[in-house]
């Protein structure tokens, strides 16, 4: 079964169905969207048992003829990385396309277009995870941003249109630069790599070390923006502050991943020199991350904005464990991608519940809302315990891995590093306790919807959420399973044997060799 290619493309065919639902029939395209969602969920699920944990680095392979002349196909292929980051995207579509059930109508604008758009979102999303042509990939990379670019810019009702504009083009005008110096790099690569843009025929290619390093630098500095790191971060408190909170989940939790995903996938194997000379920089830039962006967020008045910041210190621990070069920081780096991802995307559908009853964003516009509206908080403490790596839930797991895999090589850094957990605590309790606890705002009693707990659609929409994060948090073994023999291969061509500890699974490099 070519499940790559269905996965890539059942959602692109899903959005085209649902443009073409008149705009005088919201309720089908809303059915129609969830029904192609369900069916991509279905598609991931069956790739997932079909891949094989200790197999071939890249599995579920395919390859049609795409540019015969430049040596380009239409390939997909997938490691273990990219399975588990496709798991969340079709994991998290279905729910958030739930949560927003009425957030079109709130724009005016048509709510088949705001469904398509979401469903095209997923499409390019995957295309970016499954591609095994680098050509391929900066496709994918760049068109994404386009349904995205709508979506902040036409449907975000939180901020003036004026701001919401403002947001969609520095987000769009920002990964375009990162995607033109990575166009560059593509093409340096194309020109010293013997004019191909097959990945697995690149892994073997020797380049000289300043080839390497420019190369390097044009990836990286696209992905750090994707992701983003600091000092590229700018653009993403904004982004997520005007998008649609179910949007702002799939921005937040899935889209930025491309950034991380892309130097564990492209940086490091086709550059290893590069990238250990780089590593410095890197977690230098990583580690001022987690501490500028905890502190700005504990100074934030605006609930989504805040939930932005707290994303951009997270991304600081993924380039911490990326970057040490060890196998158990890496391993959790990688599952940092995954349980942020579920953290971060119930923290931004709950604040969206949240925002929708109350018609503000401000945290003083709250204030007791826990006494109206018991468990729709009890929910936002458990997504705020996530957020801040609370014992028992998942984000733990991957956060202590990478910061004990870092601690074996470099004290100072796990130290500084560790600040960050003590910083969130901060802003996430705040958060917490401004929002939901203390006397009650007496604005909320007159507030009709604020007198609406948890709905069913809603209790649906968080419920997995939930599951997983505290499943996760105490057997994180079958996802681990899939993504350690995966960095074992990434990390094999860049870890020094001074720096290797022991690795997370038997020897699947020397076994798949």
């Amino acid at each position: 079964m070519k499940y790559l290619s269905l996965l890539t493309l059942v959602p692109l065919v899903g959005a085209l169905t649902v443009a073409f639902v008149p705009r005088a029939k919201p309720e089908l395209a809303k059915r129609l969207a969830l029904i192609w969602s369900i069916v991509v969920l279905a598609v991931g699920v069956a790739a997932w048992v079909a891949y094989q944990p200790n197999g071939p680095r890249m599995q579920l392979q395919e390859s049609y003829t795409w540019i015969p002349a430049w040596g380009a196909k239409f390939s997909f292929a997938v490691d273990g990385i990219a399975l588990v980051m496709i798991a969340l995207i079709a994991l998290l579509v279905p729910l958030v396309i739930l949560a927003s059930w009425h957030d079109a109508e709130k724009s005016k604008r048509s709510v088949p277009a705001y469904f398509a758009l979401l469903l095209a979102l997923e499409g390019t999303m995957i295309g970016t995870f499954t591609s095994a042509d680098v050509l391929l990939f900066y496709l994918f990379f760049e068109v994404m941003l386009v349904p995205m670019y709508f979506i902040i810019g036409s449907f975000g009702t939180d901020v003036p249109a004026k701001q919401r504009q403002y947001a969609a083009v520095k987000f769009f005008l920002y990964s375009l630069v990162g995607g033109l110096l990575m166009l560059a790099a593509v093409i340096g690569m194309w020109v010293y790599g013997g004019h191909t843009f097959d990945w697995q025929t690149l892994t073997n290619v020797e380049f000289t070390t300043t080839v390497q390093r420019w190369l390097f630098l044009g990836f990286f500095v696209a992905f750090a923006i994707k992701a983003p790191f600091f000092p590229f971060h700018t653009w993403l408190p904004d982004a997520g502050g005007a998008a649609p909170a179910g949007a702002a989940a799939l921005l937040v939790g899935v889209m930025d991943k491309v950034g991380t995903f892309g130097i564990l996938r492209y940086c490091l194997p086709l550059f290893p020199e590069a990238s250990r000379w780089f590593a410095p920089w890197a977690i230098g830039l990583s580690l001022i991350g987690i501490i500028y962006a905890a502190l700005v967020a504990i100074g934030q008045k605006d609930l989504k904005r805040l939930v932005s910041y707290t994303s951009i210190a997270h991304f600081g621990f993924i380039g911490v464990g990326i970057f040490a070069f060890t196998y158990q920081a890496g391993s959790g780096a990688v599952l940092y991608m995954v349980n942020h991802g579920l953290a971060t995307g119930l923290l931004f559908l709950v604040v969206g519940m949240f925002v929708a009853r109350r018609g503000s964003t401000l945290v003083t516009d709250f204030g007791g809302a826990g006494k109206l509206l018991p468990l729709l908080a009890g929910v936002f403490f458990v997504a705020g315990m996530a957020s801040l790596a609370l014992p028992g839930l998942a984000p733990f797991v991957s956060e202590f891995l990478v910061l004990i895999g870092t601690f074996t090589v470099n004290k100072t850094v796990a130290v500084i590093a560790t600040v960050g957990i003590i910083l969130a605590a901060a802003y996430v309790l705040w958060m917490i306790q401004r929002t939901t606890q203390g006397n009650t705002n007496p604005v909320l009693h007159d507030l009709a919807p604020m007198k609406r707990d948890l709905s069913l659609r809603e209790g649906i929409v968080v419920a997995p959420l939930i599951v997983l994060l505290i499943v996760l948090g105490f057997y994180p073994k079958p996802v681990l399973d899939v993504i350690n023999p995966a960095v074992e291969y990434t990390l094999s061509d860049v870890v020094t044997p001074e720096r290797a500890d022991p690795a997370p699974a038997t020897s699947t490099v020397e076994a798949g060799k």
